[in-house]
């Protein structure tokens, strides 16, 4: 499709050359002419009679209302879209700090997706992965960001009308850090800043002075979030006990100081305020309506609170947790999520039920920053392209009080290339049998059951009896169809490993349980000529799984290793690879055991597998008869029960 531009496109044409390419057009003055107008008030598209005229307010509209325009005269359909924004500012937060940094060519590519959906700001969450080059231990070999790049990233969202905004920790989760000797001076706890110390405000500075420099965004987001041993560790020997809100309110103050002084304007996670203000100086969300006085007293009104929520589905308890935060004398920001983290898929359905509750609570009571996060917690094994369907839709809540589900289906399929229903069906990686409608429990079996191990099967009493094997081998067979239907030959590529994992936990979801009853089988008999049988039926089974099937399950392994291995290193820089990987190892290491051990029970060299004649007992709370299958927040949880590692609360090496 050729386009010819009129009216004062000039301080466009940059966006305009990047984005052109995007939707398979290019700029010819024979071309369909579009007229554009820069105006206060509501974005409109409208293409009538082979005419083609955007009138918007700020950039992001104008690159919305080309992708509208495109989409209309790509459909054939005439006629004039008038939107007005919800919202003064809303994009993604990117989690860089859990390993996966996104390379800039990624952000490039992101920043154009985000364009086209009218998006405007794309928050960085980084923990340690941005260079100080007088801390060379920040981000020692986690990928951080040279401020080259940096400008790079935020030079590429400019053009766009994309605000790229810094955020930080100067509080808390510097784990990472932390954990280095030469660390130690700024160390309270594990993750926890050594507040009160000169030399840990001379650590912030340096913080906060390399974001000023580097960005174009006057804004800076502080972090403070989740620092609940503040003041208990090193802090504790060296000033004494004091209450945990002093300790935090000083602190803030200080650090507030220094934003201050480099002409930033901050925003903050409001939880532990929240958490300070209750009875349990723990309670985010179930606390009083009521904030203690002093602590709304004592709390700067020069710093946006960020109220982020991404668990519940309530309206009502939405709209009641902002009018909490509007105590402090400002309407908050609110961060939402699509959850993409501690899971090798996406929960799509709770998460668009969240935040379609969050966002009708967000309009109702004025609030006019939302931010969208994608956590990458524990290693970040899924991936941020599967969060783009999720994007969309709230990007269509932004340009609409109630938006239109067809709209954003044709939407999803207009600007990825892939289906609503292919996005959607990365949720039943973990909406399994089992599972409640909707997984409201966040179950996570695309993680455990991969990484649990086949011989102690830590999870195995949460699925048996489930018909995992069938509900992954159709998952697999969905995603190879849309792979091979996607319309474009390079979209279908994100798709390779929920297929690849499906096509793996068809084989071994079921069979931790499977040769335990085999085993047990072999165990129990020969009391009778019928138990004698038996016993020989389930040792042929167990020589069948050790010479066949787990040599088959190892090949699968390996070919999902590959295929994430390529899907990592097409998104993120090379950094934290290796946790991933050393994970796929751990996995092959144990199916060979699991091959080896069932070999030697099955030649009499050894009279019994211990391993499998333990009672299997509930992970967590309660097996899937109670509505769920479990959830698993961390890797080694799921792969053993025994010490993985041992770390001392204020410990590093």
């Amino acid at each position: 499709m050729r386009i010819c531009f009129t009216g004062d496109v000039d301080p466009l044409l940059p966006g305009i050359v990047e984005l052109l390419p995007e939707l398979g057009c290019s700029m010819d003055d024979g071309g369909i002419r579009v007229r554009v107008e820069r105006a206060p008030g509501d974005l409109v598209v409208a293409y009538e009679e082979g005419a083609a005229f955007i009138r918007f307010d700020q950039r992001h509209h104008f690159f919305r209302g080309l992708g509208i325009l495109v989409e209309r005269i790509r459909g054939g359909r005439e006629g004039r879209t008038v939107e007005t924004p919800q919202f003064d500012t809303v994009g993604p937060m990117f989690d860089v700090s859990r390993n996966a940094v996104l390379t800039v060519d990624t952000c490039r590519a992101l920043f154009r997706k985000l364009a086209l959906m009218g998006l405007n700001a794309a928050m960085l969450y980084m923990e340690d992965v941005y260079e100080i080059p007088s801390q060379p231990y920040f981000g020692y070999l986690r990928g951080r960001y040279t401020a080259q790049e940096l400008r790079e990233i935020d030079d590429y969202g400019w053009q766009f009308g994309i605000e790229v905004i810094p955020s930080i920790q100067t509080l808390a989760h510097l784990d990472e850090f932390l954990k280095w000797q030469a660390a130690k001076p700024y160390r309270d706890t594990r993750g926890v800043l050594l507040t009160d110390a000169p030399v840990t405000y001379e650590l912030i500075e340096q913080m906060i002075s390399t974001i000023a420099g580097t960005f174009r965004s006057r804004r800076i987001h502080i972090g403070m979030d989740e620092s609940e041993d503040l003041g208990r560790g090193r802090h504790l020997d060296r000033f004494g006990f004091e209450p945990r809100f002093d300790i935090f309110s000083r602190h803030l103050h200080r650090v507030l100081e220094m934003v201050r002084q480099h002409r930033l304007q901050p925003m903050m996670w409001s939880d532990m305020l929240l958490k300070l203000a209750s009875q349990s100086g723990e309670d985010y969300y179930a606390g009083a309506d009521r904030l203690p006085q002093h602590i709304v007293e004592q709390t700067p009104k020069d710093v946006q609170m960020v109220y982020w929520d991404y668990y519940h589905l309530e309206e009502d308890h939405y709209r009641r947790l902002i009018q909490i935060h509007q105590q402090f004398g400002t309407t908050p920001a609110f961060a939402g999520g699509i959850w993409v983290w501690n899971t090798f898929g996406a929960n799509y359905a709770f998460s668009m039920a969240a935040s379609e509750s969050a966002l009708r609570a967000c309009k109702q009571t004025g609030v006019r920053d939302v931010y969208i996060t994608l956590w990458g917690d524990d290693g970040n094994e899924s991936n941020v392209w599967y969060s783009l369907a999720g994007l969309v839709a709230i990007a269509e809540h932004a340009y609409a009080s109630a938006p239109d589900r067809d709209v954003i289906r044709a939407r999803v399929q207009f600007l990825t290339g892939l289906a609503w229903e292919d996005y959607f069906r990365l949720t039943r990686l973990d909406e399994v049998p089992g599972t409640l409608p909707g997984n409201p429990h966040w179950d996570n079996p695309s993680k455990f059951l991969l990484w649990q191990d086949l011989l102690l099967g830590l999870l195995d009493g949460h699925v048996a009896g489930l018909p995992l094997k069938a509900h992954y081998e159709s998952l697999a067979v969905a995603f190879r169809t849309a792979r091979q239907t996607s319309p474009e030959p390079d979209t279908g590529w994100v798709f390779e490993v929920p297929q690849r994992l499906s096509e793996v936990l068809a084989v071994k979801a079921e069979l931790g349980n499977e040769i335990r009853r085999a085993y047990r089988s072999v165990q129990g008999g020969p009391g009778s000529a019928e138990d004698a049988r038996d016993a020989n039926t389930a040792k042929a089974a167990l020589d069948r799984i050790a010479s066949m099937v787990l040599p088959d399950l190892e090949e699968r392994v390996r070919r999902l290793r590959d295929a994430h291995q390529r899907q990592w290193m097409r998104t993120y820089k090379p950094f934290g690879w290796e946790v991933i990987d050393i994970r796929y190892g751990g996995l092959l290491a144990r199916i060979d055991s699991a091959k080896q051990r069932l070999t030697q029970f099955i030649a009499g060299e050894v009279a019994h597998l211990e391993e499998l004649e333990a009672d299997r007992l509930p992970f967590a709370g309660e097996p899937h008869t109670s509505g769920g299958v479990g959830r698993v927040g961390y890797y080694y949880r799921a792969a053993t029960p025994n010490a993985f590692f041992h770390v001392l609360p204020t410990a590093g090496w």
